[in-house]
């Protein structure tokens, strides 16, 4: 089962959609995440504003923000995929053969990593997984390279260890994050903008002209290409927007999903909210994040 985001997002006014909607900035260097998502904020006049995983201000690239009710979401995005490209500087002479090794032998698949010291998160040993690591050139000492890894992989520390392996040491010089999740640098339906396209996009929506802004504002409801969707009767719609459970009588049709499982649910084409498999008796599922109606 799939929704027409297109189809949705011609149905609700602009106004609408800042209410719940997503931008995919592409940051520059030198701001913080925070600072990029608190300029959206102001920019828009919105209320507040969240970013899908943070960026260290020299890195640059994919950066999606959250407006008003959408930063609920945040927390669904943050653990999606991420694909980088960047440069790495060794501080020795060493071959791209060797590079090639270590990394085939010790940097693919599930790796143990510890944070950096100057991240905000608890600095204790944490899983994560390498999808590909792949070296693209090499230029004397620096490596181009591309990396797509689970989210909440540090990027900066792989190329710090990757450096210790060979025992000659690495630093990453420069770094662009080219993918997160369902949102990529390219993407004409979904477009990645840059500071300056969506000051002017907001200028001009201010003036009376909606158009730019439209589309680059993304209905929230693009979570269901990453959760599986539930669709679910009209009949107890009311309770369950005030917390009711989702009951196996409120299903459209028999749901087959195992305990734990993150799902969104949809009432017509209307976003309910993000909810939690639960298979107890005729309990269905627990809402994690439910979204009131809006008002047309």
């Amino acid at each position: 089962m799939s929704l027409d985001i297109e189809k949705l997002k011609e149905g609700k006014s602009t106004e609408d959609l800042m209410e719940f909607s997503i931008i995919n900035i592409d940051k520059p260097t030198g701001p913080t995440s925070f600072t990029v998502s608190d300029f959206v904020r102001k920019t828009l006049g919105a209320r507040k504003t969240s970013h899908f995983g943070t960026l260290d201000p020299k890195v640059t690239g994919i950066l999606p923000i959250a407006i008003n009710r959408a930063c609920k979401l945040t927390g669904f995005f943050l653990g999606e995929d991420k694909t980088y490209v960047g440069v790495a500087r060794f501080h020795e002479e060493v071959s791209e053969e060797k590079v090639n090794e270590a990394i085939k032998k010790n940097f693919l698949g599930k790796i143990k990593q510890i944070p950096p010291v100057k991240s905000r998160v608890k600095r204790q040993e944490r899983e994560r997984e390498i999808h590909s690591f792949e070296i693209l050139e090499k230029k004397g000492k620096d490596f181009l390279f591309s990396a797509k890894v689970q989210g909440g992989t540090y990027i900066r520390k792989l190329i710090d260890d990757l450096g210790k392996e060979l025992g000659v040491g690495a630093h990453m010089l420069e770094l662009r994050r080219t993918n997160a999740g369902i949102f990529f640098e390219y993407d004409e339906k979904y477009p990645c903008v840059n500071l300056y396209e969506f000051e002017k996009a907001a200028e001009e929506y201010k003036k009376g002209n909606e158009d730019s802004l439209r589309k680059i504002l993304i209905p929230a409801e693009i979570v269901s290409l990453v959760y599986p969707l539930v669709k679910i009767k009209e009949g107890n719609i009311k309770k369950i927007y005030t917390g009711k459970p989702i009951h196996l009588e409120d299903l459209k049709k028999k749901e087959n999903f195992e305990k734990g499982k993150i799902i969104c649910v949809f009432c017509k084409e209307n976003f309910v909210g993000m909810y939690k498999v639960l298979n107890e008796g005729d309990v269905f599922a627990k809402g994690e994040f439910v979204l009131q109606s809006i008002k047309n």
